[in-house]
């Protein structure tokens, strides 16, 4: 089985998620609730077709590889949020 090679960044930099959640959710809330005080940026991306859910690209600074990764758990671990990418 092939293992996926470690990316390469250069530290600190930005990041983009894509999260999913449904329209009944306020992301900016979601986002402060795990972020806190950092400093990020939240776009709009798209509607689902039925309506029911709409993504957004969420760019914040990281610091390290484990701030990258620590950020995606605590992101996917919101009741709220439907999908991390």
């Amino acid at each position: 089985m092939e293992t996926t090679p470690e990316l390469q960044l250069d530290y600190p930099c930005h990041w983009e998620y894509k999260l999913v959640l449904s329209t009944e959710h306020n992301v900016t809330t979601i986002v402060e609730e795990v972020l806190e005080e950092r400093m990020c940026e939240i776009r709009k991306s798209q509607n689902s077709a039925k309506g029911n859910y709409v993504s957004y690209t969420l760019r914040v600074l990281v610091h390290n590889a484990d701030d990258r990764k620590m950020l995606f758990h605590m992101l996917k671990a919101h009741q709220h949020i439907k999908f991390v990418l």
